[in-house]
């Protein structure tokens, strides 16, 4: 299989995490990943537009040559392809919680997360928009709220004592906030703390350039 990817992009990294941590777990997945250039537009040549009509990343291509497009797709595939040691387990109560923590993190956080990186200080040059900025940060401190509620018990990532994929989808997100030189958490020490917890794992350093 092929990933095609970028690194600082939230969606690619998002996967490229859960990646690293499933190997760390012991599961080889033997996954080549290939850098797609959005800077230099790459993902909009007919090459990448063959694998992906939308022209985005991440994609992975298949062992049969097809190819999946949707970066939780690409996850919850891999959960299945490779199920010993998947990061979702445990009772129907328990992945559902799961699931909508991933589900909060990525629709109501990271997306406003990337508008209003763009807004702040866009790596790809869109101008600044001080108004549009302010309107993300407003809409992140209801879920950013939420996790810090989560926390409060002292647990270690998002789900407890085990890696989630929720956790991978908000650090991809946040790796983007760092790269543009902004910060979300405001005075959530618990958040603070879970995020310096989480670069440190090993799968998180092999992956987070920022």
């Amino acid at each position: 299989m092929k990933l095609y990817m970028v690194p600082l992009a939230p969606n690619p990294t998002k996967v490229m995490l859960y990646i690293a941590e499933r190997e760390e777990l012991g599961t080889q997945m033997n996954i080549e990943q290939i850098v797609v250039n959005t800077v230099k537009g790459r993902h909009k040549e007919p090459a990448h537009l063959a694998r992906n009509p939308f022209g985005t990343v991440p994609t992975l291509e298949l062992d049969d040559g097809t190819y999946l497009v949707e970066s939780l797709a690409i996850i919850e595939y891999l959960e299945d392809k490779f199920p010993q040691d998947a990061l979702l387990t445990g009772s129907p109560e328990q992945c559902g919680k799961a699931r909508d923590v991933e589900r909060i993190v990525d629709l109501r956080l990271a997306g406003p997360m990337g508008i209003y990186g763009h807004a702040v200080n866009s790596p790809l040059g869109y101008p600044k928009d001080d108004a549009k900025a302010a309107q993300m940060e407003a809409n992140m401190q209801p879920p950013l709220d939420y996790l810090e509620d989560l926390l409060r018990d002292d647990r270690p990532l998002l789900l407890g004592e085990h890696v989630s994929i929720a956790d991978c989808t908000l650090q991809a997100s946040l790796q983007f906030v760092r790269y543009v030189e902004a910060d979300v958490f405001g005075d959530r020490p618990l958040l603070r703390a879970w995020d310096k917890r989480y670069r440190a794992r090993p799968a998180a350093q092999s992956v987070l350039r920022w």
